[in-house]
């Protein structure tokens, strides 16, 4: 069965499903067919030509090269919304505590703990310093209101905060999740002027790149308090260090450290600790080994980062698989070539992406390598399988 190769330690849940299918599962293995991984860092890595599919046990894809997997016809996979409720749970915990000092009064509490009979006095008189508000009535804008931001929204809600929410690629999916009451924002301008808590829910792209800088905070209310479950990157580090200096964000909640941050006063700062959870593991690790074993057994592609989400009941003898570009004539250049072979086809489908696109065809007989190797030769075909 398929070679699946294992770039970090994946919850035991996800190999299971890859045991229970045949599939041998390894750290190390030469000519893999599939790889699955959660943080391993993939840019520096050369594909074997035998890598057909790449599944991130996790939402975030920016440790994979997905121009250069998509160039090289190989699917690229994640696990959206298997860790939401982890990271929507740390988010509720960071509204609190970005408003109120818990950290700090947990460590006062401990620096006193030598002082007797005097702690209970001395608690009273201390605790005003570590004091905040409460969240009930105050607005909460969240920025992406995928699988996480929703759950985050919804959640919110229901504690009694006001919720407007900003999504400009907001599925329909994703608005059969949301709370009638969540207040939609046409501009992040009006989640950044009207809100006392954002919350930043995005991937990182070249559009999000230092979507917090300088022009965002000053819209901002003063005191406004900000976390992070997005990126590093989507945060302008300097921009957000004279806001905090100056008093503008009162406090910055991360899961992404680096070292200008650490320095910066008013931060909360955790080990990208949203999704490690042994339930949100095990369901990231289950859903990308379900989505890789798919892949590599009928060719169908659910929650693909760079190919588009096709899928056939199988027909036919065999399966005929081509990822190419989505230019003119694709389709019918592959239709003709095996017309030309006197070959019946049973049932077919083709969606694009962008500048890709994906074909599935099911063909009465079965066709050889032969046959598979004219049709790599075709321009603009990136990868070609027969199932």
């Amino acid at each position: 069965m398929f070679k699946i190769l294992t770039m970090n330690t994946i919850a035991s849940a996800g190999i299971d499903v890859l045991h229970k299918h045949g599939c041998q599962v390894s750290a190390s293995m030469d000519n893999p067919e599939g790889l699955i991984l959660r943080s391993a860092d993939l840019h520096s890595v050369t594909f074997p030509k035998s890598l057909l599919a790449i599944a991130r046990a996790g939402a975030g894809t920016n440790n994979i090269p997905i121009d250069r997997c998509t160039e090289e016809g190989i699917a690229v996979f994640n696990a959206p919304g298997a860790n939401a409720e982890a990271v929507k749970e740390q988010e509720m915990a960071a509204l609190v505590m970005s408003s109120r000092d818990v950290l700090g009064s947990i460590a006062w509490v401990r620096s006193i703990a030598d002082q007797g009979d005097k702690i209970p006095a001395l608690v009273e008189k201390g605790k005003s310093a570590f004091a905040g508000p409460e969240l009930l009535g105050k607005t909460l804008g969240v920025i992406g209101l995928g699988a996480t931001g929703a759950q985050v929204a919804n959640a919110a809600l229901a504690i009694g905060m006001k919720v407007i929410g900003y999504d400009p690629f907001l599925s329909v999916d994703g608005a059969w999740m949301l709370s009638s009451e969540i207040r939609r924002a046409d501009t992040t301008d009006e989640i950044f002027e009207q809100s006392d808590y954002i919350s930043l829910n995005i991937p990182y792209t070249e559009d999000t790149h230092n979507m917090l800088n300088d022009a965002a905070f000053a819209k901002m209310k003063q005191g406004v308090r900000i976390l992070n479950e997005s990126r590093a990157e989507v945060v302008d580090d300097v921009a957000m260090t004279h806001a905090l200096e100056s008093g503008k964000v009162a406090k910055y909640v991360t899961d992404f450290p680096n070292e200008a941050i650490l320095k910066a006063p008013n931060v909360i700062a955790m080990p990208h600790l949203g999704a490690c959870t042994p339930e949100s593991e095990d369901r990231c690790a289950v859903m990308a080994a379900n989505e890789l074993y798919d892949y590599l057994l009928n060719g169908n592609i659910k929650n693909s980062v760079n190919l588009p989400n096709v899928a056939l009941s199988r027909m036919g003898v065999c399966r005929l698989c081509v990822v190419h570009r989505n230019v003119p004539r694709m389709i019918n250049r592959i239709l003709d070539f095996i017309s030309d072979k006197n070959i019946n086809v049973e049932h077919m489908i083709n969606k694009p992406r962008g500048e890709y696109a994906y074909t599935i065809v099911d063909l009465a007989e079965l066709i050889g390598e032969d046959t598979a190797d004219s049709i790599r030769n075709m321009a603009n075909v990136l990868r070609v399988r027969i199932i």
